[in-house]
């Protein structure tokens, strides 16, 4: 499989990532536990997002983008078209989990001053999981190239089924993950600071974070099934692959603060991330019998979930109809619930 990454690429994106790691937990770490507020995270979005473009330009730049070679040239356009096609894609995909990770918060009733720390370390679970599983896929790819059509009818049935159960409210109490970790990790009733394990009658027990963070880490998992396939459907370039996702994820706790309190202003934008997978899904079912122009896969995603995020501003949600994912919980109501639990 041909890529665009050289060892020199491979390892000044290694140098990136970990430096950017290191200043977040710097900053994380001195202003200690504390709600985020709107402006934060959007400050933080504009430059995670910036910093996305930039490192598409430098690259666009290195690929002989301003040379006088034509080939390279094309060569520099074309990646970095893929590039953005596939950052604008997991990007938009990761709303959903956005969605999921305020399902949990507010189940849990994770204090604000809290859910911080808790996203920074599901983002670094997700950035091991994404490049172990872009590795897989991009082997089993080139050993299989009939692996692409599992691949699209995957995001198809995944596409179709996200469609149907739009605006549907998960049962947390009967999710099986939630009841399997319960069934073998005794919880503590309330939270201990940011501890993830505290002690009651002198026995060690677990804090309702630390199962939050085990659910955030099942979320990757699900979630990284269903989008992976998707840039896949984009680009084989293993490096672009792997760096698209990276940078879509190294923005996702910023974007989760500014975003979670404007879900049920964009309660049908579910269906539209449920068109954006059929679309890829199709692509990908295509491909030995026409290609489908990256620029217009890139076209498509950004006008249906623009029209979606329209509409849902013009269109109430119906009455008694989830807005995006569900809250079955008020956070208040939530920790009363937990209080009155005796220790498992």
């Amino acid at each position: 499989m041909i890529s665009t990454g050289t060892p020199l690429l491979w390892s000044l994106f290694a140098a990136f990532v970990i430096i950017a790691l290191l200043i977040d937990f710097f900053a994380m770490n001195r202003q200690g536990a504390h709600k985020v507020s709107m402006r934060e995270a959007a400050i933080w979005s504009i430059i995670w997002v910036a910093t996305s473009f930039v490192f598409v330009g430098l690259l666009w730049w290195w690929l002989g983008g301003m040379g006088d070679d034509p080939t390279a040239r094309a060569v520099a356009n074309d990646k970095a078209l893929e590039f953005i096609t596939g950052y604008v894609v997991e990007k938009a995909l990761a709303v959903d989990n956005i969605f999921v990770f305020l399902m949990l918060f507010t189940y849990f009733a994770v204090p604000a001053e809290y859910q911080k720390r808790v996203l920074m370390l599901g983002i670094l679970a997700a950035l091991v999981l994404r490049a172990i599983l872009i590795l897989i896929g991009a082997w089993m790819i080139a050993q299989f190239h009939w692996i692409l059509y599992v691949f699209g009818a995957f995001l198809v049935f995944t596409g179709i089924k996200m469609w149907w159960a739009a605006g549907q409210e998960p049962d947390l109490d009967n999710n099986p993950a939630l009841n399997w970790l319960r069934r073998r990790v005794r919880i503590s009733p309330d939270y201990d600071g940011e501890r993830f394990f505290t002690r009651i009658d002198g026995h060690k027990v677990a804090t309702p974070l630390l199962m939050v963070i085990l659910l955030i880490g099942i979320i990757d998992v699900v979630f990284a099934v269903d989008s992976i396939p998707a840039i896949f459907a984009i680009t084989t370039d293993p490096f672009i692959v792997l760096t698209s996702n990276v940078f879509a994820i190294l923005g996702l706790r910023a974007m989760y603060f500014l975003l979670a309190s404007l879900h049920e202003r964009f309660h049908l934008l579910p269906y539209g991330l449920a068109l954006v997978l059929v679309l890829i899904g199709t692509k990908m079912l295509l491909i030995d019998l026409y290609h489908i122009p990256v620029q217009w896969s890139l076209l498509a995603t950004a006008l249906i979930l623009g029209a979606t995020m329209v509409l849902s501003l013009r269109i109430p949600p119906k009455p008694g109809v989830s807005t995006g994912s569900a809250y079955p919980f008020s956070a208040k109501s939530s920790q009363r619930n937990r209080k009155d639990e005796p220790p498992r």
